[in-house]
Parts: C-alpha cells; structure tokens; sequence
C-alpha cells in the first residue's frame, strides 16, 4: 500500500455520499507498498480502507479482482469484500482515479514469520487455488515471462548503477528461462503476490488474505515459488528449509502438487525471483516525485536468485519428491 494521490477531506465526504457506511470520523494514507493509494477510513459504521487505482492498475481489470474477492468469500476464503454503493457499483471515480471501499479485516501481518506462519499460509494458498477452479472471469499474467525481457530493458542502462554487473547476470538469467519456462503444468487463478504483508494473522491464526491486484491465470506452482522466496528467506538473506518444508507439505495436504510441478519448482522459483528483481529494480530507479511510498530493495532478490540457480530439486527445499514427504 501507499499514497500517490493525495484526498481532500470535502472530495473524500461527496464520495461517501453515495454509501451507506454513516459519517467519516478520520483518514490517513498508508505508506507501504508500491501500486495504489491507500488510505484507512474510520466512519460512524467502522473502519474501512479506500483505495484510489494508480496508472499501473488497468481499469478494465478491476472487475476481475473485486468479483474474484467476492467469489473466494462464497468458497470459504476470509478476504477484503467491495463495499456496494447504493446503486449497487462497487467502483467509483475519487481524485481523477478509480477507487473502491474495501472492508476491514482484523489482524496484522507478521514482521518475522515463523514456521506456523508458513504452514498457515501454504495451506491458504492452496485452498485459494481449489476455490478459484470455478471463477468464471480470466485474466493474462501482465507480469509474466514475456514481460521480464521489456522490463530489462526499460530498466537499461541504469542498471549497473545499482550494482556492478548486474546487467549483464540478469541479461543471462532471462536468456536461461525463456528458454526453459515450463509450458505444460496445471493452471488456474494465483494471487501472485502473497508476500507476508498480504496475509493477516491474530497470533499464528491466519485472519484473511488481502491485496489481489495482482491476482491473474498462471501456473498454480508459480504462486507456490512465488511464496517460497516470499516466506522462506531469513533477514541475513539465508534460506529457512524448515519454513519450506512447512509451506510445503501444508499446501500439499489441501492440494498435491503432481510431480511434473514439483520437479518444475526450481525453475519457478528462478523465474518468481526474476519478476520481482526486475519490477523493484524499475521501482527504485523510477519513484514519483512526492509519493508517500520507499521502494524496495531489489538487491534482495538478486540474493534470492542467486540462490535459486544453485537449486537441483524440490529435495533442496527440505522434501522428498514422491509424495512431498520431508
């Protein structure tokens, strides 16, 4: 989350006009995150987030994620649910941009997660897969293989700059998986973003799952390696076998991963690491001038990376192939 455009407080009452949520009381933006403006609402009904979709978020993508949220809540997924105005709309126009009123949930995102934490969130994973079987909607992953080399290059000539050499190692790295990105492996609805601040736990209970902007068709898998560089790595940037081996056999007891997706995992988790090393890697180099928001470091997934490429199997995320037994 984060505030790229700014509210008025007389704009922001107009607006709130058209719901049935009673009187605003208070508002502040949020600064975390890199894609829309966020802000937390505090009405006479009770606290809500309004979120303002910047440039990057198509517009006629966003009845795709606010029906996605809406269907996963008929199938048992704790999320955000749209607030409906009283036409019925769940999109309206706020400061020049599309925005929405998304419910509050409770709980907070762990800072330091732990192996429950990771076991919690695998089998929130895959529970979210089985659930998005019968989404009716689709949507292309924009952020997928074929978009990484226009993402290398609009990064450029700057790249070095961040770290010596670096253009030249992601220059290989994206030659090695374009040739090599699996074709052939089950696919269905990701939410391709389920970094710990997008999961909400009371304790080690998981509480809800939230920011779906993201969310798209892919390989069911690549959520998986997405979450094992997410949720896997500790703060001296080792990797946690123990936090793997949980998320692992976590989301295999609600979804088993066949063994044509297991032996795929490492390349995934190259190509997940890829993605998120490039679009942080255009962050930082390309802040707003006056966003409320940090960029992340992309040197993190270049560590991540790193490790990834020296992956020789699943048995190297701490379990044994047949079966994910550890």
């Amino acid at each position: 989350m984060a505030v790229y455009t700014d509210v008025a407080a007389e704009e922001l009452a107009d607006f709130l006009k058209a719901y049935d949520i009673g009187e605003i009381l208070s508002y502040k933006g949020i600064a975390e995150g890199v894609e829309n403006s966020n802000y937390l609402l505090h009405t006479t009904s009770g606290s809500f987030f309004l979120t303002l979709y910047e440039k990057r978020v198509a517009i006629d993508d966003l009845p795709f994620f606010l029906g996605l949220m809406g269907h996963l809540a008929t199938h048992g997924i704790v999320c955000p649910q749209p607030v409906k105005a009283r036409g019925g709309e769940t999109l309206g126009q706020l400061a020049g941009r599309p925005a929405a009123i998304i419910d509050f949930l409770e709980g907070v995102w762990p800072r330091k997660p732990n192996v429950a934490h990771c076991a919690a969130t695998g089998a929130a994973l895959a529970k979210l897969h089985l659930a998005g079987g019968d989404f009716p909607m689709s949507r292309a992953n924009a952020l997928s293989v074929s978009s990484w080399r226009p993402l290398f290059e609009q990064a450029g000539a700057c790249i070095d700059t961040v770290q010596q050499g670096l253009h030249d190692f992601l220059k290989a790295e994206l030659d090695h998986l374009e040739a090599h990105w699996p074709e052939k492996l089950p696919a269905g609805v990701i939410h391709a973003d389920l970094f710990p601040d997008n999961v909400l736990f009371l304790g080690e209970r998981l509480s809800g799952l939230i920011d779906f902007y993201f969310a798209c068709n892919d390989f069911l898998a690549y959520d998986v390696a997405i979450c094992l560089n997410a949720w896997c790595f500790e703060p001296d940037h080792s990797f946690n076998v123990t936090k793997a081996r949980a998320l692992l056999a976590a989301y295999n007891c609600e979804r088993a991963l066949s063994e044509a997706e297991q032996a795929a995992l490492p390349l995934l988790a190259r190509g997940a690491a890829l993605r998120f090393l490039l679009t942080r890697l255009v962050d930082f180099l390309n802040v707003p001038a006056g966003a409320l928001v940090k960029p992340k470091d992309p040197l993190e997934y270049v560590r991540k990376l790193r490790f990834q490429q020296r992956v020789g199997s699943v048995r190297d995320y701490g379990v044994a192939l047949s079966g994910l037994v550890a």
